[in-house]
């Protein structure tokens, strides 16, 4: 039993400082989110947007989700809980009544992502995981208000609780499960995944290209990331040497999502993915990081004494060792339901990810799913998996206007052309549009076209006077399918979509 013991604290230990170095970028990103979603209020939230209520319910919807988003259509309703989402990110943020801050930002975040499915992604699954595990780990303890206000000091930042397991075998999973579905030839074999992704133009950054020129590097680095993705998750679960094991891995994964975000426009999922491991940095790193800032902390506020005149420093920020044990975890018998009920939901996230591998004997009966689909526990982490797509292509959103012109919405009113633009990327605001173009193309998502070229017909045509304004508007696909070797098959014009008011 003692060996036991001491293999759990060694391998699913947490320091509590980095918990709150990880609860600062998670709300950080959170705001980032909240920002980024804020620019579409009435486009992605409203019944004047590209999913009515009444067509997210016949369509999209689960019976077992809920959402404070769908009680009503109006963009100044949902005006009202972006706000409120926005404070909750600013209090978890400062650290500030930290455990409701977090239960508000992570119930809001379920809230506005099933209010439209459509546009969200991997990462988005993970940020909601982190505030779920976040709920049940000491991440107020320190650089918090919170911590100020406590009148307790904690001597051990080590932390262990089926939480901070929880937390851990969360982060591992995803990249395992990541690679067990990557199962398709592209990855296993024939090392062209890479290949293929960088022919993606809807999502080519800058770096893609360069990287795009070598093949022999992009195969290698395929095998790479599929072989980092399968086992390095598992030196996690090594019980000596567990400072160098961690770093190891918090290196390679941050590499990896770098160097992501630098070949392929993946929105926010590299710096979601950066949050979840800044949890797991060991206490020797953290002695050294803390040291630091109680420096820098003295630095600063001896020069604000000197040129504040005795008014109290803003960066007076409490980097002591001190926590506050929340009242509803302080007695005996709530810790342990509190446990439970952390085993019980980690269960289920991992029963969840088996049933996504497509084993008969891994899924879950369907009378138990509503346990796992209320709180979202629910996650499928296959990026690029099986294969990835080899399907391109660009839209032109072709209108003829009421003066008897040609325009392409996509391109500022130019002449429709079948010219490949410089950059299909640029064509999209952001990564959520850019989502929904892709889920636009399904034909099980046949349901949602009309309402986005309604939508585009709609704002265009209340910026432009009479005679600019379009009767009509096909939304176009120019498909592109990537072939072996840097070659791309004939391009095909599909209209996906014809409207007329």
């Amino acid at each position: 039993m003692h060996l036991l013991r001491q293999y759990l604290h060694r391998v699913f230990y947490t320091d509590t400082r980095a918990l709150s170095f990880m609860r600062i970028w998670v709300a950080s990103v959170l705001l980032l989110d909240i920002g980024i979603r804020a620019t579409d209020l009435e486009a992605h939230y409203s019944n004047m947007g590209v999913l009515p209520l009444h067509v997210l319910h016949a369509n999209a919807w689960n019976q077992f989700f809920f959402s404070f988003h769908a009680l009503s259509g109006l963009w100044q309703f949902q005006l009202v809980l972006f706000v409120i989402a926005g404070l909750s990110a600013i209090c978890l943020l400062l650290g500030y009544h930290t455990r409701w801050a977090t239960f508000i930002s992570w119930i809001l975040l379920l809230s506005v992502q099933n209010r439209n499915p459509l546009i969200t992604q991997s990462g988005d699954s993970l940020l909601r995981m982190l505030l779920f595990w976040g709920m049940f780990l000491p991440w107020h303890r320190h650089y918090s208000v919170d911590a100020r206000r406590s009148l307790t000091s904690e001597t051990n930042p080590h932390y262990l609780s089926v939480a901070s397991a929880a937390y851990l075998l969360q982060v591992a999973w995803v990249y395992v499960f990541t690679a067990l579905l990557k199962s398709g030839p592209d990855w296993t074999t024939d090392g062209t995944a890479l290949y293929y992704a960088l022919s993606l133009d809807q999502i080519l950054m800058p770096g893609g290209r360069i990287l795009y020129q070598f093949p022999e590097l992009m195969k290698f680095l395929t095998h790479a990331t599929y072989f980092l993705e399968l086992w390095l998750p598992f030196i996690l679960l090594i019980p000596w040497r567990t400072t160098w094991f961690r770093m190891l891995f918090i290196g390679a994964i941050i590499g990896l999502h770098i160097g992501i975000s630098l070949s392929l426009f993946v929105g926010l999922f590299y710096l979601i993915s950066i949050s979840a491991v800044i949890g797991l940095l060991p206490t020797p790193v953290m002695d050294t990081v803390d040291r630091y800032l109680r420096t820098g902390y003295k630095r600063v506020h001896k020069r604000w004494a000197r040129a504040g005149k005795g008014l109290r420093s803003p960066l007076e920020i409490d980097v002591q060792l001190k926590w506050n044990s929340p009242r509803w975890a302080s007695g005996f018998p709530l810790r342990y339901l509190r446990e439970g009920v952390v085993l019980v939901a980690l269960i289920l996230a991992l029963w969840w990810n088996l049933s996504t591998l497509g084993k008969p004997y891994f899924q879950i009966p369907a009378q138990m799913q509503w346990a796992a689909l209320v709180p979202r526990l629910d996650q499928n982490w296959s990026m690029f998996a099986p294969n990835v797509f080899k399907d391109d292509g660009w839209y032109v959103l072709e209108g003829f206007t009421n003066n008897n012109r040609k325009v392409d919405l996509n391109q500022q009113g130019k002449e429709p052309d079948t010219v490949k633009p410089a950059s299909v990327m640029s064509l999209f605001k952001n990564d959520r549009w850019r989502k929904y173009s892709e889920n636009y193309l399904f034909v099980p998502n046949e349901y949602m076209r009309p309402y986005y070229c309604f939508y585009l017909m709609r704002r265009w045509n209340e910026s432009h006077p009479k005679p600019e304004q379009i009767n009509e508007l096909n939304v176009i696909y120019m498909k592109e399918f990537t072939l072996p070797d840097y070659k791309t098959a004939p391009i095909k014009r599909e209209v996906l979509c014809n409207c007329k008011p």
